[in-house]
């Protein structure tokens, strides 16, 4: 059975977060940083596992995401291993 891979959010070279206003708990605010990498969920049978996996960027420093598919794609192949030998679980 193989790796069931998702992305779990789109690649746009920013993550947002957000957390409780330290001033005022009933608000929040907002952080907005650089980032180079994806979260993907790997999936076979009943494990799950979560990682980033680091995005993939062309000659001209641009986000290749056909390149970060195949990134993502041998990730899997490691996660796929690691579960079949029990250190994934």
């Amino acid at each position: 059975m193989a790796v069931v891979v998702k992305k779990l959010e789109t690649f746009t070279g920013k993550r947002t977060s957000t957390m409780p206003d330290p001033e005022d708990e009933s608000k929040t605010v907002t952080n907005e940083k650089p980032c180079k990498d994806i979260q993907v969920e790997f999936t076979q049978g009943s494990v799950t596992h979560t990682r980033m996996v680091n995005v993939c960027y062309d000659s001209d420093g641009n986000y290749d995401e056909a390149a970060t598919d195949v990134r993502i794609s041998e990730v899997a192949a490691g996660v796929e291993n690691k579960i079949a030998c029990g250190a994934i679980s």
